[in-house]
């Protein structure tokens, strides 16, 4: 295929932007990256009254956070309305389109005629025919398409295959209103032609707008783009995709602690697949993407899948990354860990030591904060349940007959501070863990944490000392 590829992302501005909108992005990022070509960002604005700033840019950031850049400026529907408006004129210079006067009450009229007789809520071409100069006072017409009353409209489909529409079953849609505002459908057609659109991938959810939008290109005598409709995300319990499921903006992925080469590996896997292989680096994405592997069914979202994907992410990251990526979501995480945002060069340096032992149990960025607790806790300490119940009298009277031993050590070092425990618990015989479970209780606060030695090499003498003594004494 050559360079001529063209894909395009075009979401409404009508509110942040969601999962399944964030692996459509993904999608036609990846067929254009696969094939040389270009994706184009376009945001569909038409709808002036539910369209928000506020949502613009949280689609904006939603996508330079997963990584997903575009080529050439945002493109904004809505300033191409006169564009749009002049392709509605020329439909109507062909008598491919027509103006229709029916009033609002006309049409209420019609809507519940039909549903009384249990028909299609259609309109009925009463303006198809008629004389211009019928046209009752003071009524502003919309314009309609012509629509073909016999045969079908085809959409050969990159997913769904040879999809077939009965055109006696399809009315004549709106173009333009009777403000003169341009309708979705038009300004859809007019923008992919001009754009020079090869390939729409959208949600299944459009389909039956492939139909409409075929008819319009047809009418302007334009080839329309080669289209495959992906179908819809649905919960692991096989429901439609609700706020329960994960239906959240990508901007809540990222303050639940995801990384978003995580994010981006996972939802690739929603609706196509290569072989068995489920981890894919960005170049592996780009060179095996292709429309045949998408399948039919809904893909089905599962949180848990997700995240054992991103503790493999955190697993593989270097140190300083993950560090840079807890900075980068402390402004929403950080407060109610009392972390002071940003990071304290100190705390940073420390983060970065503790790292190795941190990211070997963490599923989440928010996994690894917790259990950077013991870097960040004030003292003294307030353990917690499972703490305590390691931190009876036995097991504090054993850790203060530990600490001159602590203190002796002439090298502070994981190495050092594990051969003088294990020393003390032969001396006294006990199990290593009779020490250092209460140990790791008294210098976290918690039952779990990354290895107590390391922790011990991360905190330092003085802290770890003081921390002992606290519990102690």
């Amino acid at each position: 295929m050559s360079s001529a590829v063209v894909t395009r992302f075009a979401p409404s501005p009508t509110g942040y932007l969601h999962i399944g909108g964030a692996r459509t992005a993904l999608f036609n990022w990846l067929y254009a990256r696969r094939f040389g070509g270009r994706m184009l960002l376009r945001i569909e604005d038409t709808d002036r009254e539910r369209s928000t700033q506020g949502a613009i840019d949280a689609i904006l950031d939603g996508m330079r956070w997963l990584g997903l850049d575009w080529d050439g400026d945002v493109i904004y529907q809505y300033a191409r309305a006169a564009r749009h408006r002049e392709a509605a004129e020329s439909l109507l210079a062909t008598g491919n389109a027509y103006r229709c006067y029916a009033t609002p009450e006309e049409l209420t009229a019609m809507r519940e005629a039909a549903r009384a007789e249990g028909r299609p809520l259609r309109y009925d071409g009463r303006w198809r025919d008629r004389d211009p100069s019928d046209a009752p006072a003071g009524v502003k017409p919309v314009i309609r398409l012509r629509a073909p009353t016999e045969g079908e409209t085809v959409v050969e489909d990159g997913v769904q295959g040879r999809v077939v529409w009965q055109n006696k079953d399809l009315d004549d849609l709106v173009l333009l209103r009777s403000d003169g505002n341009p309708t979705y459908m038009l300004a859809v057609v007019v923008d992919d032609h001009d754009m020079g659109v090869t390939q729409v991938i959208r949600g299944d959810d459009h389909l039956t707008n492939a139909a409409r939008q075929r008819q319009i290109s047809d009418a302007l005598g334009w080839a329309a783009p080669a289209m495959a409709h992906i179908p819809l995300i649905h919960g692991a319990d096989g429901a439609k995709l609700s706020k329960r499921h994960g239906a959240l903006g990508v901007d809540a992925y990222r303050d639940l602690g995801y990384l978003p080469s995580a994010l981006r590996n996972y939802l690739v896997r929603l609706g196509w697949s290569h072989g068995d292989q489920e981890v894919f680096s960005t170049e592996e994405m780009i060179a095996a993407f292709d429309l045949k592997a998408i399948g039919r069914s809904p893909a089905r979202f599962d949180f848990a899948k997700l995240e054992n994907l991103n503790g493999l992410y955190i697993r593989g990251s270097a140190d300083a990354d993950l560090v840079r990526s807890i900075e980068d979501v402390l402004p929403a995480l950080g407060p109610a860990r009392g972390i002071a945002v940003p990071l304290t060069p100190a705390l940073r340096e420390k983060l970065l030591v503790a790292m190795p032992g941190l990211k070997e149990r963490a599923k989440t960025l928010v996994e690894l904060l917790d259990s950077a607790y013991y870097l960040t806790a004030a003292r003294p300490l307030v353990p917690d349940e499972k703490a305590k119940g390691l931190l009876g009298e036995e097991a504090r009277a054993r850790l203060a007959a530990l600490v001159p031993a602590l203190e002796a050590l002439p090298d502070w070092s994981a190495a050092a501070t594990e051969g003088a425990v294990r020393l003390f618990a032969e001396t006294e015989s006990l199990k290593l863990g009779q020490i250092a479970q209460p140990l790791r209780a008294a210098l976290t606060g918690r039952a779990t944490s990354p290895p107590v030695f390391d922790v011990m090499a991360v905190l330092g003498r003085e802290e770890c000392l003081g921390r002992l003594r606290d519990q102690t004494g």
